[in-house]
Parts: C-alpha cells; sequence; structure tokens
C-alpha cells in the first residue's frame, strides 16, 4: 500500500493568500497540529484524528485527476507528519506548482527543492511565538516567503523589529502581513506600513472576502 498520511480534507478553490494569491489551487489540507494559535481558523483540522488516512498514491492520483496549476499543502501543521516530504516529491513530479504552508515550528532541512515554503512567522499575540524556529530564515530561497499575521498595534511592532533585526524582506523572500479576521484593521496595518516604509506587502485572506469569514473547504 506504500506509505500513508491522516488527511483532513482535499478541495479546490482559489489560492487565498501568498504571492500566488488568485491562481486555481488545490488544497491539502494534513490533519493534526501541536500549536494553539489563539485566533486560528482551522479548529477542526487540529485534532490528528479529523481526518482520514490516506496512501500517498491516491493523494497523487487525486491531485493528478484535478490538473490545477497550483498545489498547496497545508494544515494543520503538514511537516508534523513524517513522510510529508515524500508527498511534496509526488506532488513536484506531475508539474504543478507546489507550496508549503508551515507553522514554522519545524525545521524545513528535509523539504524538497523547488517546493515553494511559506514560513508562518508567529508574532506574540498567536500565543506561540516561542515555537519559532528561526534557523528557518537561512533555509528560505527564492520563490520561499514568510508570513506574518497580526492581532494588533504590539504585534506590529514585533514584526517591525524583526524585520529589522534579520533584515527580511530586502532580497528575494518576500515578508507578506495580513490581519486576524475581525480583530486589526486592514487600514490600519496598510497606513503603519506606509508609514514606516517597511519593506513588507500587505495581504487580505482572499477567500474571506469571497466566500465570507465562516466559509470552510472554499
Amino acid at each position: 500500500m506504500g506509505n500513508r498520511l491522516r488527511i483532513h480534507e482535499i478541495y479546490d478553490s482559489i489560492q487565498g493568500e501568498s504571492t500566488l494569491a488568485g491562481v486555481p489551487c488545490t488544497f491539502i489540507r494534513l490533519a493534526g497540529c501541536p500549536l494553539r494559535c489563539t485566533y486560528c481558523d482551522t479548529l477542526q483540522a487540529i485534532p490528528v484524528d479529523s481526518g482520514n488516512w490516506m496512501p500517498i498514491a491516491d493523494l497523487l492520483a487525486v491531485v493528478q485527476k484535478k490538473q490545477r496549476p497550483l498545489v498547496l499543502v497545508t494544515g494543520g501543521e503538514p511537516l508534523a507528519q513524517r513522510h510529508c516530504g515524500e508527498l511534496l516529491s509526488g506532488l513536484l513530479s506531475l508539474g504543478c506548482d507546489v507550496q508549503l504552508e508551515t507553522s514554522g515550528a519545524y525545521l524545513v532541512t528535509d523539504v524538497p527543492n523547488g517546493v515553494r515554503k511559506i514560513i508562518d512567522l508567529k508574532a506574540p499575540g498567536s500565543g506561540e511565538v516561542a515555537r519559532n524556529r528561526l534557523e528557518n530564515l537561512d533555509l528560505l530561497s527564492a520563490g520561499d516567503e514568510l508570513k506574518i499575521v497580526l492581532t494588533d498595534r504590539s504585534d506590529y511592532l514585533w514584526a517591525r523589529a524583526m524585520i529589522e533585526e534579520h533584515q527580511l524582506g530586502r532580497g528575494d523572500i518576500p515578508v507578506l502581513l495580513s490581519v486576524v479576521w475581525g480583530k486589526l484593521k486592514p487600514d490600519e496595518l496598510c497606513q503603519w506600513m506606509l508609514e514606516d516604509r517597511l519593506p513588507a506587502r500587505f495581504q487580505m485572506q482572499m477567500h474571506k472576502v469571497v466566500w465570507g469569514s465562516e466559509a470552510v473547504g472554499v
């Protein structure tokens, strides 16, 4: 049967975030996450038993049939499952663009070359800032990106300090700042970024604008 992964859901949508926002995409959401971010909007995927076991070969067959130009592997926390790298390698072999969204609590050392890594750098408001593996900052390359979700002004100041300290956003790795939906006003964040001339990019969760903040599987 081969190796398998615990899958919460697979669905087609439009990529709502990242520098590839707006691209039709197949989402593969792996089940289980050891983090408990205060603003998590996929609570249903946190339990490790929230999905079903699926052979990697079957997953690849499903994705190949869908024929989307982009595939995103997300969670939960996908790197918490040890065969995630095998899935990523298989997806690359299908010829589509492959993104991996990870909390940054796991090293991305074993992520195959060619996968576009999106590391979610946790700000203090997440409640999980201590889980950041800052070693990952040196493991990123062109095509990868950093994402920071902000709950308030304090989180923004933290993000600004991180950008300055680590010289982020000035090379091939863009930094994307987003707000916790319904908690921090988007126009406030935009104004702060403009005032500080921050080398970062503002992003909204496009899927929530299109289908509403409570919609799932889109």
